[in-house]
């Protein structure tokens, strides 16, 4: 199979699935307690300001016709206004998303340097204490919940031992020594997560083609050990752990909430956060949709990936 009739079978999903979400977002978003119009208004509630807020906004019209306008602006850029600081939300988008993608990329590296090694070595020493003394980390990794160690962290780091900054956030053209310090405990906090799901599926992949016919056979030939391991078992299971790392790198873009919240990282949880408890309809549907887009898009890259690195499927 070529790859551009591959790429085009995904779109020819993802575009529905896209449109699938959009009416999701707007739909729940109409089910939300408050009235965003009355909001705006303030204490007083002059029901001419709240008619021209209506009109301004849409909101008097029917639910259909409102996302059909919003639709209409989405795809031409325009995610609308803040209705609370009145800057547009692209904007805002654009201010925060650099952030959360900083904070994915060193949380992605976290999990690939602790989970992929931690991984190969269990699957390697499988039955000893090392194998062990992986698996009890990957499943600490796995069922800490990220408030509790990322406020942990915050006591030991930055509190009892003053090594570390609690919270905040320092872009990295203004000072990359400061960003690297705030950044470092709120991408361990994510990191160890994800690194608890590498090495639980890298293990398994490597236990599988560690008994591969092809790796009995290179020890066959005397081959060393840790060629067998690094060379012939680790290349093929490697295939699915493509697919999952960009999969884990979607979800660290999109569900960095309580993280973000507790070290306050200005990225799209706390956005997110913010716009919900403001009732900022408009940030909240660009936050989720931008986010759901590129969930989306870095599943249509786990496919290519895994096409290309999977020889059976270009057959």
């Amino acid at each position: 199979m070529a790859l551009v009739p591959y790429i085009a079978r995904r779109f020819a999903v993802l575009v529905p699935t896209l449109f699938f979400v959009s009416v999701l977002i707007f739909s729940l978003q109409q089910l939300l307690p408050g009235d965003a119009a009355l909001a705006l208004a303030g204490e007083e509630h002059d029901p001419t300001a709240v008619a021209a807020i209506r009109t301004k906004y849409h909101l008097d019209r029917p639910v259909a016709v409102q996302y059909a306008i919003w639709m209409r602006n989405v795809l031409a850029g325009n995610f609308g206004e803040s209705l609370r600081n009145k800057i547009p939300v692209s904007e805002l988008l654009a201010s925060k998303l650099p952030v959360t993608i900083e904070l994915a990329v060193c949380s992605m590296i976290i999990a690939l340097v602790i989970g992929i090694p931690s991984g190969v070595v269990s699957a390697a020493w499988r039955g000893t204490p090392v194998d062990a003394a992986a698996n009890m980390v990957a499943l600490s990794g796995l069922s800490v919940p990220h408030f509790w160690l990322g406020i942990m962290l915050i006591l030991l780091f930055a509190v009892h031992l003053g090594w570390l900054p609690a919270s905040g956030y320092v872009p990295p053209w203004e000072d990359l020594r400061r960003n690297l310090t705030t950044i470092l405990l709120p991408s361990f906090v994510l990191g160890t997560g994800v690194a608890g799901v590498m090495m639980r599926h890298t293990r398994g992949a490597m236990q599988e083609t560690l008994g591969a016919d092809y790796v009995r056979t290179a020890r066959a030939k005397s081959v060393p050990e840790r060629l067998v391991v690094c060379k012939h078992a680790l290349r093929n299971a490697l295939i699915p752990i493509i697919t999952l790392g960009a999969i884990e790198f979607g979800r660290l873009l999109s569900g960095a909430v309580l993280t973000e919240q507790i070290f306050a990282i200005p990225g799209f949880g706390k956005l997110l956060v913010d716009g919900v408890f403001n009732r900022d309809y408009a940030v909240v549907q660009g936050v989720v949709l931008v986010s759901a887009g590129l969930f989306v898009l870095l599943n249509l890259l786990a496919d290519i990936l895994y096409f290309l690195a999977n020889p059976r499927l270009r057959v």
